[in-house]
C-alpha cells in the first residue's frame, strides 16, 4: 500500500486535535518525535561510524525535536553538539536545554566551523509549518547545509524547503538535498522532490485518526519508533 502524504493544512489541524481532544501535551509528542528522530539516525550510522553528530535547531517546534533527539543521541553513545541561536522564551524550551547541560552537550555558535568537525548533520531548523524568506541567522547555515559533504539527516522538511511546493529555487535552500529525511506522522508532498532515503516516525497516531486527516499509519515493526518507506511507496 502506498502511503498518502499530509498537507501542512492537515498536519496542523492534527497537532491541534491531538493536544485537545487528542489529550497529548507538546512535551509529549516532541518527546515522541524526537526519539523517532534519534533512532532514524541511529539506523541511518550507528556512533561507532559517526560519533559526532551537530544538531541544529531552529526556533519552533522542530528545533524542540531535535533538542530532544539530541539528548537520546547523546545515551545511545554519540558526541552530538547543538547549534540553537534563537531560543523562545517558552520554559519547555528552557528545559530541554538543561537536560542537554547537565548531560555536558556543547552548544556551539559558530555552525560553519562545527560541521567541518561533523561526521552527521542533523537538520531540525525549519519544519511543516516554514513558509516565506529565511531570515538571520538561518540563511549562511542553510546555504553550509548545501554544500557540506557531511551526510544530513532533515526532521520532517529540508530547511527552506515548501512543505507543498518542495525545494526553492533561489536562495539559501537552492540546490539543497539532505543525505535522508524522517517525515514526522505522515510524509508531507514535499518527498515528491526528494531523492535520498526516506523514514517515517512520531509513532502516536491511531488508523482511526489518521483516516480523518487522510494519511496512512506505516507497518512500525515491534517497538521500532521509525521505518524506512522508500519513495516508490508514497502515493504523491
Amino acid at each position: 500500500m502506498a502511503l498518502r502524504t499530509l498537507t501542512a493544512k492537515s498536519a496542523a489541524a492534527l497537532d491541534a486535535e491531538l493536544m485537545s481532544t487528542g489529550a497529548f501535551s507538546l512535551d509529549q509528542l516532541m518527546e515522541l518525535a524526537g526519539l523517532s528522530v534519534a533512532q532514524c539516525l541511529h539506523t541511518l550510522s550507528p556512533p561507532a561510524k559517526t560519533p559526532r553528530v551537530l544538531v541544529a535547531c531552529g526556533p519552533g517546534n522542530n528545533g524542540g525535536d531535535g533538542l530532544v533527539a539530541a539528548r537520546h543521541l547523546c545515551h545511545f553513545g554519540y558526541r552530538p553538539s547543538v547549534y540553537f541561536p534563537k531560543q523562545t522564551k517558552h520554559e519547555l524550551y528552557a528545559r530541554l536545554r538543561t537536560q542537554l547541560e547537565q548531560l555536558k552537550v556543547p552548544f556551539v555558535t559558530d555552525f560553519t566551523a562545527a560541521a567541518k568537525e561533523a561526521d552527521y548533520i542533523l537538520d531540525a531548523i525549519f519544519g511543516f509549518s516554514f513558509s516565506g524568506e529565511v531570515r538571520e541567522p538561518f540563511p549562511s547555515v542553510i546555504a553550509t547545509l548545501a554544500s557540506t559533504k557531511v551526510p544530513v539527516l532533515a526532521v520532517d522538511a529540508p530547511s527552506s524547503w515548501n512543505i507543498e511546493s518542495g525545494p526553492p529555487g533561489d536562495g539559501p535552500g537552492k540546490g539543497y538535498m539532505p543525505t535522508a529525511l524522517v517525515s514526522l506522522t505522515a510524509p508531507k508532498p514535499l518527498v515528491k522532490w526528494f531523492r535520498g532515503r526516506h523514514f517515517v516516525g512520531g509513532r502516536f497516531v491511531g488508523r482511526e485518526v489518521a483516516e480523518k486527516y487522510g494519511f496512512d499509519v506505516p507497518a512500525y515493526k515491534g517497538g521500532e519508533q521509525v521505518v524506512e518507506v522508500p519513495l516508490d511507496d508514497v502515493k504523491l
